[in-house]
């Protein structure tokens, strides 16, 4: 399986900004997607939002964070980056980045993770 690195995260205060970044340690397959999760303590995991590799102009996002979250790639360095603005508590979590096929990249059955990085927005 693909190696994911994460990286960002961290505490701020809310309506502040962070950004977070996964980096693929191999060249990754174009069908695939490519996004993130997360999940707070005592909640179910969720996707937040991803992106279509073989096109990157197609991402889609939960409701809960349309219009202050943007997924991006930058396919010369396998890394798909998360900026997160207008952060609200309800959004401090674990979040995790995950590739898999888009088919059941929503359902994460068979996605491969990252490490997880927390946010936490007080």
């Amino acid at each position: 399986h693909v190696q994911l690195v994460e990286s960002g995260g961290g505490s701020v205060q809310a309506g502040g900004s962070l950004r977070l970044s996964c980096t693929a340690a191999e060249t990754i397959y174009r069908w695939y997607c490519f996004g993130w999760f997360r999940q707070a303590p005592g909640k179910e995991r969720e996707g937040v939002a991803v992106l279509v590799l073989s096109d990157g102009s197609k991402t889609y996002y939960a409701n809960s964070v349309k219009g202050r979250f943007t997924i991006s790639q930058d396919s010369a360095k396998n890394t798909v980056n998360l900026q997160m603005n207008s952060l609200k508590p309800e959004d401090s979590a674990m979040y995790y980045c995950a590739i898999g096929r888009c088919g059941s990249w929503w359902s994460g059955s068979d996605n491969v993770w990252g490490q997880g990085t927390q946010v936490t927005v007080s």
